[in-house]
């Protein structure tokens, strides 16, 4: 069999709320969203694709914008090879859905029913299987089902779903659903961390994770699948089509000026990146976040500043003084004293520093956007 190259992308969730951004930044993080679909055609004219699988949650919604449609008709459009849709529980077809109001270019597919079908691809040597989910929840589409061999042709799955968790409602596949489906690639979605090649009987699989993070919990390198089938093997490759990541940065400024050890822990180029920067250790003074913010601001497309940090053990100083802060810190104490293990007596302490912060008129706060 000639070999066939795939890119295979998943879970965009075009036009999310970014909530965690101020409302003008979120406005530019749909808009920069949207060029994710260019970006995957220009991947597959310089990769020469014969196939781009995305299978689902390419909106995050049915509640998409106009523009959002246009970009997916006129980008998909140009890609060089046929495109093969795969709606998952966030992008579900139904008559009302986005998909179904598009004039789509004849180079894409959106399969629409909740039960898998297939669509010859003689250019590729190919057969495509899917389905669609109809609902925010789907069967198990893949149980008891078995593609046809035919000689000289790869069966290819396009499917959002969930593998290895059984009673999932989002179309749980299980590895001997893989292994009896008679597919030679099935190219996944739903789970936002890639997988990696894997392989079970003689289906190879994997699900790319999401092209590029929408928040903290999808911090780092986002990447697409790049997948090579020859005969019987398959090669998995990654690119990067993000223009925007997110990172976490955790540092311990005990005994250290806070700003230089931020500035010191930094790569050289953050301005397009969001950053989650959380101080640690312990310290006699609560750090000044307003003055660590505009001092650090420009250097991010958007940077959020935590302070978890821990006074010193002066902290208790003053409990018994005939004061608002002396009995304060006594009632806190009390409970300090009483608690069962660390976590409790680390709530106590965080208790402690908050309100001394409040007494002190000091901030505590998280910042997302100028104060």
């Amino acid at each position: 069999m000639r070999s066939i190259r795939i890119i295979h992308a998943a879970d965009l969730h075009l036009d999310s709320p970014f909530e965690a951004l101020s409302a003008a930044k979120a406005a530019v993080r749909r808009g920069e969203q949207r060029t994710l679909l260019a970006r995957l055609s220009d991947l597959a004219s310089r990769e020469g694709a014969d196939l781009m699988l995305l299978s689902g949650d390419l909106l995050d919604s049915s509640n998409s914008f106009y523009e959002t449609g246009e970009e997916l008709v006129c980008s998909l459009g140009n890609a060089p090879c046929p495109v093969f849709i795969a709606p998952g529980n966030h992008d579900f077809y139904t008559e009302r859905s986005p998909y179904a109001k598009l004039k789509l270019p004849d180079n894409v597919y959106i399969f629409h029913e909740n039960t898998v079908r297939f669509v010859a691809v003689p250019s590729a040597d190919a057969r495509v299987y899917g389905a669609a989910f109809t609902d925010r929840a789907s069967p198990a589409l893949l149980r008891g089902f078995h593609a046809e061999r035919r000689p000289g042709v790869y069966n290819l799955l396009c499917m959002h779903g969930e593998v290895g968790s059984p009673a999932s409602p989002y179309n749980p596949i299980s590895e001997e659903d893989l292994a009896a489906s008679g597919i030679d690639y099935a190219a996944l979605g739903h789970i936002h961390k890639a997988s990696g090649l894997r392989k079970s009987g003689n289906c190879h699989y994997s699900w790319p994770g999401c092209p590029e993070g929408r928040g903290f919990d999808e911090d780092g390198e986002k990447t697409v699948n790049i997948v090579e089938l020859s005969g019987e093997d398959c090669l998995l490759r990654t690119a990067s089509i993000s223009g925007r990541r997110y990172f976490k940065l955790s540092l311990d400024i005990t005994g250290k000026d806070p700003l230089l050890l931020i500035h010191t822990s930094l790569p050289d180029d953050t301005v397009r990146d969001i950053y989650r920067i959380t101080l640690t250790g312990e310290t006699e003074n609560t750090p000044d976040l307003r003055t660590l913010y505009q001092n650090l601001d420009e250097m991010f497309f958007s940077l959020q500043l935590r302070d978890e940090t821990r006074m010193k053990q002066d902290l208790w100083e003053t409990t018994g003084d005939d004061s608002l802060r002396g009995l304060f810190l006594t009632k806190l104490r009390a409970q300090y004293d009483a608690a069962q293990d660390d976590a409790q007596r680390f709530r106590v302490e965080q208790a402690a520093r908050w309100g001394l912060a409040a007494l002190n008129r000091a901030e505590e706060v998280v910042i997302h956007d100028n104060p």
